[in-house]
């Protein structure tokens, strides 16, 4: 019981020293989001969203992007291109994150304030070639995604693609947040849950190239904030800890194919074949009522009840990033909206 207290210490005291360099400790004070935190380091781990410190990706891996944005085509059920085929933008994950893709209500539809809520609304979405499918759904944590023989695959296919005459060679891009139930172990130990989780989306990536021969993206996000949880389901720092394992997983990626070698958590992530090119999604995490750089906060009136689900305004405020993402990133734009670019 007192190792347990201690160690318990240990870990809330970690989520609130987080080292920045060149920054006074009064400054520092609490977890600053990765894409604030840059060169500075989470108990040794260095910030920002892609390597180096950095929030954009180098070079090489931007054109890869780029290129792999213009290869996503409208196509028949068989995957044969086709003027009259569609492509399919996909969600990978568990409760939180249908919740904010898609909000399910009665009659299959989604919520108006969800994601696909939202993007069905906007004029500037293609909504003639692209079809967002939610394939997401509660309790589908990292462990449930992470074979080709998964049982969530064929539910997607069977459930959520084939009622729209769709199938698993239109699949052309993949939205993955995923996470653990009930995490015990946070950084900086060697089996915490954020390296856990490196191993399990690079599976995952396997996985969806298997499944869907003709993906071209995956775009990843990590959690939302948690410090307002009532439960163990994913409490900080686990929630803010999977943005490290989010980063890792794509700069394993960027290293492999940069030369490096293969990571050995992650393992084989050759985008010429083994699995698709990934990057970041939005960011979604924020210390609460401290304002990112770009403003976002997270209020407890976002959550329902365990401070842990979003509630409606919270998947809003996620489904708004979304669309701001998939409407403005150069790797997304021409195949996103009608009158874009990827350049």
């Amino acid at each position: 019981m007192i190792i347990n207290l201690r160690r318990l210490l240990a870990m809330l005291a970690a989520f609130v020293a987080v080292s920045v360099v060149g920054m006074p400790a009064a400054v520092a004070a609490g977890p600053l989001p990765l894409n604030d935190l840059g060169t500075g380091t989470y108990l040794g781990f260095q910030g920002g969203l892609y390597p180096a410190g950095r929030n954009t990706m180098p070079g090489t891996h931007h054109t890869t992007g780029i290129n792999r944005a213009l290869r996503v085509r409208p196509m028949d059920t068989a995957g044969n291109p086709s003027a009259n085929g569609k492509y399919v933008l996909l969600s990978i994950g568990m409760s939180n994150t249908t919740q904010e893709f898609c909000s399910g209500e009665g009659g299959g539809q989604c919520a108006p304030y969800s994601f696909i809520g939202q993007a069905a609304a906007d004029p500037q979405v293609n909504h003639d070639k692209l079809v967002i499918v939610d394939g997401a759904e509660g309790g589908q944590t990292a462990g449930t995604w992470d074979s080709p023989t998964d049982a969530n695959y064929n539910r997607v296919r069977d459930t959520r693609l084939a009622p729209l005459g769709l199938t698993e060679r239109q699949v052309q891009i993949a939205w993955v947040k995923v996470a653990n139930a009930g995490p015990s172990v946070s950084l900086p130990a060697s089996n915490a849950d954020a390296h856990q989780l490196v191993t399990q989306q690079g599976n995952i990536l396997r996985a969806l190239k298997k499944r869907y021969p003709n993906l071209q993206q995956v775009f990843f996000s990590s959690r939302i904030y948690a410090g307002y949880a009532t439960t163990n389901l994913n409490p900080e720092p686990y929630a803010y800890e999977t943005g490290l394992g989010v980063k890792w997983v794509i700069q394993a990626q960027i290293t492999q194919m940069s030369g490096g070698g293969t990571d050995p958590r992650a393992g084989n992530l050759d985008y010429n074949g083994t699995v698709a090119w990934a990057a970041w999604g939005p960011y979604l995490w924020a210390n609460g009522l401290q304002p990112r750089s770009d403003g976002l906060i997270w209020e407890r009136s976002d959550f329902n009840s365990d401070g842990t689900h979003p509630a409606a305004s919270g998947r809003q405020k996620v489904g708004s990033m979304l669309l701001r993402f998939f409407k403005t990133s150069p790797h997304t734009a021409c195949w996103f909206t009608v009158s874009g670019s990827c350049a």
